[in-house]
């Protein structure tokens, strides 16, 4: 089978090339190409119309489109596969994805053209459950609070939490919204610190819970009796508004590490001025580089700058996984993350 793999500044030649070399799949012809800028931060610009929707206004690489011609698999991670690619791709089969976003892809096109895609939200699933297992002591045992007022000369003691809740994990109870790749991955972590797990999470079957010391509430119990509640999931809709933040107890944090649009930032803003929550972590923001100005002022806050997913791990373990979920497929196995497996039994 030919593959044809297209790399970039996060995803390199060399990655997609080991993914191909010591996966499973035996026979593989490949084709390599690169897909925009070498450096990341110009790359930001490219993610940011992709997630807008502007994949096919952005120049792909040369030669590309002849060589996916005669492909079966067509392996991407934010090189664009528009309706046009997908239909000069008469022997195309199946589109790996080395991402959880799919906006990159047609995926009306592939579908209409029973082309399998498979994409890949676990690739730094690993990577964002420690960070949000760092975010969570950062924020609550005031480590980046301490580490700023050594920096400038001063022993600080007293903190936004220093009378009400300084406590340790295992006194925690620790509400986790979504339970996909990486509400998963927390949960299990969380368990080793001995923490009360709730969880919200309303598309998945009981059946998914067995494996879990947790409990399973509706969103409203979650944010009424968590200490922390942490943000693991998809969504078009925002998920933390007023509203949410109101029922939260007055003691307990918000943390969030998965998508900025999930969360009104006003509105946690206002919540941390009047301390109607204890504080927050924040890993995203809706206008990186740039953030609101003003939620840098909250001593209550820790923000980072969307490093939750950004190991080695994260992009060289990638090409292999899908390759390896494919080969399983081919050999009678489930696929999982198979995007359009719905729209495809339709």
């Amino acid at each position: 089978m030919k593959i044809v793999a297209v790399a970039d500044a996060y995803i390199s030649l060399d990655m997609m090339k080991n993914g191909i070399e010591t996966c499973n799949l035996t026979g593989l012809e490949a084709e390599y190409f690169f897909f925009g800028y070498e450096n990341r931060g110009e790359m930001r610009e490219i993610v940011r119309e992709i997630e807008k929707g502007n994949s096919d206004k952005l120049e792909l690489p040369e030669g590309y489109a002849e060589a996916v011609e005669d492909a079966e698999i067509l392996m991407v991670h934010l090189c664009p596969v528009t309706a046009d690619i997908i239909k000069r791709a008469k022997k195309l089969k199946y589109i790996l994805s080395n991402r959880g976003g799919l906006e990159n892809i047609d995926m009306k096109a592939a579908t209409e053209n029973n082309i399998i895609v498979v994409h890949n939200p676990a690739h730094n699933a690993n990577a964002v459950a420690e960070y949000t297992i760092g975010l969570i002591l950062c924020e609550t045992r005031n480590i980046g609070r301490a580490y700023m007022a050594l920096k400038n000369g001063e022993w600080r003691e007293v903190f936004p939490n220093t009378k009400t809740t300084i406590h340790e994990m295992h006194d925690l109870t620790i509400g986790l919204i979504g339970f996909g790749s990486v509400g998963r991955l927390v949960a299990e972590r969380l368990q080793s610190f001995k923490s009360k797990i709730l969880i919200y999470d309303p598309f998945l079957d009981i059946s998914a819970y067995d494996m879990l010391n947790a409990e399973f509430v509706e969103l409203d119990e979650l944010l009424e009796r968590s200490d922390v509640v942490s943000i693991h999931a998809r969504s078009k809709e925002k998920i933390i508004t007023a509203k949410e933040l109101s029922k939260m107890k007055k003691t307990a944090y918000l943390i969030n590490t998965a998508r900025a649009a999930l969360v009104d930032y006003d509105a946690l803003e206002e919540a941390l001025k009047n301390k109607r929550i204890m504080g927050a972590a924040v890993d995203v923001f809706e206008t990186e580089p740039e953030i609101k100005p003003t939620l840098k002022n909250y001593d209550n806050l820790t923000i980072t700058n969307h490093r939750g997913g950004d190991t080695i791990n994260s992009y060289s373990d990638s090409p292999g996984m899908v390759l390896n979920n494919l080969n399983n497929y081919l050999n009678g196995r489930k696929l999982l993350f198979w995007a359009n497996r719905k729209d495809l039994d339709k």
